[in-house]
């Protein structure tokens, strides 16, 4: 017997506390398109040792782009670690490559929205990640019925307010739940 599984796109995906995946545990990951297809995902609270600047300057870009915002670049995944993604609000200004997941996100991977974020002339609300999270047709919905994932809907405040360290209890919290205090094992009375 099967059974149509409603999209997680534009959802939170939380870890749970149990979970001891070196690529996921302690993670709350924005999902971006699901489908029976799978599933994909920008993992957004794992900032990496690496700036804009440094990630502009490895990707040979105009050498005379002033860089007035020098932000933090993420570990979006383990799936095309080389590969950068940015998670932004929907607006105007149209990017070469931009896929809208939402009515408020989009992502895209063009170059094109590096430099003008980079050179101040972009939202504020992007996030810049490496890599991404990828699952398999079924993957994900039998990694959430074995319990190793939490989902809630996806918050703009969460994703661009929140520094990186609050981001994976803040979306816990959407749902009424402390991190801490759930436990892998079921309760006998």
């Amino acid at each position: 017997m099967s059974f149509k599984t409603s999209s997680l796109r534009d959802q939170f995906l939380i870890s749970m506390p149990h979970m001891h995946d070196a690529h996921f545990e302690h993670t709350v990951t924005y999902i971006c398109d699901h489908s029976e297809y799978g599933a994909m995902g920008i993992v957004i609270n794992r900032p990496l040792d690496l700036r804009l600047d440094a990630l502009l300057k490895h990707l040979d870009t105009d050498d005379g782009l002033q860089v007035k915002d020098n932000r933090q670049i993420y570990a979006g995944g383990p799936v095309q670690e080389e590969r950068g993604f940015v998670l932004h609000r929907a607006q105007d200004s149209p990017w070469l490559a931009t896929y809208q997941v939402s009515d408020e996100i989009c992502l895209t991977t063009s170059i094109d929205i590096l430099e003008a974020i980079a050179a101040g002339k972009s939202t504020p609300d992007a996030l810049i990640a490496l890599g991404y999270a990828g699952w398999g047709a079924g993957q994900l919905e039998r990694e959430i019925s074995d319990n190793a994932w939490l989902s809630c809907p996806a918050t703009l405040d969460i994703l661009f307010k929140l520094p990186a360290e609050q981001r994976l209890q803040a979306a816990a919290s959407t749902l009424g739940i402390n991190l801490d205090l759930l436990t892998a094992q079921a309760g006998h009375a």
